[in-house]
């Protein structure tokens, strides 16, 4: 991935990009005299004509990857293009505007086109590392089959507590079913865990079980671990500690299952962030565009 895009063909549109860069400051130095350097010289028209070519050209790349059988270049020379020609287009606008700014349409515009690039490296970043976190965090197997396996894993612990002390059942049984993974977006980006099981205030109690947190499982981990030593029915020992592998191999898979979301959920992230920026970037650009032919 990091040599199909970034290293593509030797790296061409890296050159290309420092091409671009390099003929847009010689552009800008040449606007001396009595006039500063600013958007209305020629020269600033000149990178600003660039500027907004570049952009519209940027925002095609969402078209170009949705025709399949386009034959206008490859789909990695369009996203190698794209990367660098995009981290150049900071530098053709910076001069075109000459870094004078203010509280009108023209710094919006400038703003997210800004925002748009940022979000746009963070995605280059998200999809160079997050996939090989994803494939290593899950050691090659399928999310659903994390899935399958811990549903197996519900059942096999539900049935073994039946076989032990009523209170071990209700811990096992409040702990599968109290079990969260995801949630809402920020559960999701964050991996938060809000699982709980129901446990009593002390283990010899008669009193109710009360729901407490159970995060990474480590409550329900630990509670079956300091039933082991106090078994005395004949088998008891037995059962637990096959319960407590259950309950161990769990913790592991949720784990997994609490990345896998969490990784996946950041490699999508940014493309809810980057397409809206873009879009408001293009309708930004035309009031720019507009209010400097018709209003300046």
């Amino acid at each position: 991935m990091h040599e199909s895009i970034l290293g593509y063909k030797k790296a061409r549109y890296a050159w290309l990009a420092l091409l671009l860069t390099l003929i847009s400051c010689l552009l800008y130095w040449t606007q001396r005299g009595p006039q500063p350097a600013n958007g209305g010289t020629w020269q600033g028209y000149v990178l600003g004509t660039a500027g907004a070519l570049l952009i519209v050209w940027l925002s095609a790349l969402g078209v170009r990857k949705r025709r399949y059988r386009s034959a206008v270049g490859s789909l990695q020379g369009w996203a190698s293009a794209h990367v660098y020609l995009g981290v150049a287009l900071v530098v053709v606008a910076t001069l075109h505007c000459a870094a004078q700014f203010g509280w009108n349409v023209h710094t919006l515009a400038y703003v997210l086109m800004c925002a748009v690039i940022a979000s746009g490296l963070f995605g280059l970043f998200a999809y160079l590392r997050f996939p090989r976190l994803l494939a290593r965090n899950r050691a090659d197997r399928a999310r659903d089959d994390l899935f399958a396996e811990l549903n197996e894993l519900n059942e096999l612990g539900r049935s073994i507590s039946q076989l032990c002390d009523p209170d071990v059942r209700i811990v096992t049984d409040s702990a599968i079913s109290r079990t969260t993974v995801g949630g809402g977006l920020l559960g999701q980006l964050c991996g938060l865990d809000h699982s709980q099981i129901l446990l009593r205030k002390s283990e010899n109690s008669s009193t109710a079980a009360v729901p407490v947190a159970n995060r990474d499982q480590r409550a329900a981990v630990e509670f079956v671990a300091r039933r082991i030593p106090r078994a005395n029915r004949q088998g008891e020992a037995e059962r637990l500690q096959h319960l407590l592998a259950i309950l161990c191999r769990r913790q592991t898979l949720l784990r997994q299952l609490r990345r896998d979301i969490q990784l996946q959920g950041w490699l999508q992230l940014w493309l809810y962030v980057h397409v809206p920026l873009t879009v408001a970037l293009l309708v930004a650009l035309a009031l720019h565009i507009v209010a400097v032919f018709f209003f300046w």
